[in-house]
């Protein structure tokens, strides 16, 4: 594990408690399970019921949240501390999810999914390559991924972050064109993207898979 790695965690939890202390968690939760609800209708994916779905990174309000009808994993490395910390999080209230405190690159179980949900957390990994890896032998043929990720607009400064800690949340910097190729790479294929929010570096974009 990175140096960089170790640091983007150390400071993912303090960001977390620092944008949730003010927030009443009633509130909080609802206003983020509308959030989730919009995302699923914007990226225009369809969800079966009794489905085998992963929440991969899922951190403490993750798209686990909204996915009710479904058999759900979720897994992230932080989620003891999220426990532990962020009072808006406790595995008992989502009872129809199974939690894995681990890292995507070593979560292993004996089956794979009809969807993969790995929504802001590739940025955040130790092991990029293993990172997408594992997404990839999580998905059954057949199966969906949904990445979204922060991607840099600008080649000038994408490099510019790679060199400097701009960015300290997110130890892996790369533009859209870059993530497509590390999922068909893989033998993904490619069904859509969607633009969910343009800003100045980075667009945050759902990219939309299907393993063949």
């Amino acid at each position: 594990m990175s140096l960089r790695w170790r640091i983007a965690q150390f400071f993912e939890i303090r960001w977390w408690r620092h944008y949730l202390s003010g927030k009443e968690k009633t509130v909080y939760l609802d206003w983020k399970k509308n959030y989730w609800q919009e995302f699923l209708k914007q990226i225009e994916i369809e969800l079966m019921p009794g489905g085998k779905v992963l929440d991969a990174g899922c951190g403490p309000a993750g798209v686990f949240m909204v996915l009710t009808h479904q058999k759900v994993d979720a897994v992230d490395p932080l989620l003891d501390e999220y426990c532990q910390k962020i009072p808006h999080f406790q595995a008992i209230d989502y009872p129809n999810t199974r939690f894995f405190c681990q890292a995507i690159e070593t979560y292993f179980p004996d089956y794979q999914y009809d969807i993969v949900f790995c929504l802001n957390a590739v940025n955040h990994v130790a092991d990029l390559d293993g990172c997408f890896d594992r997404l990839a032998a999580l998905t059954k043929p057949g199966g969906t991924l949904v990445l979204s990720v922060d991607a840099h607009n600008s080649p000038f400064l994408k490099r510019v972050f790679r060199l400097f800690p701009g960015d300290i949340l997110h130890p892996h910097q790369h533009d859209l064109v870059e993530y497509k190729a590390m999922l068909t790479e893989r033998g993904f294929s490619i069904q859509r993207s969607v633009l969910i929010k343009k800003e100045w570096i980075f667009g945050y974009w759902a990219i939309l898979a299907k393993m063949k």
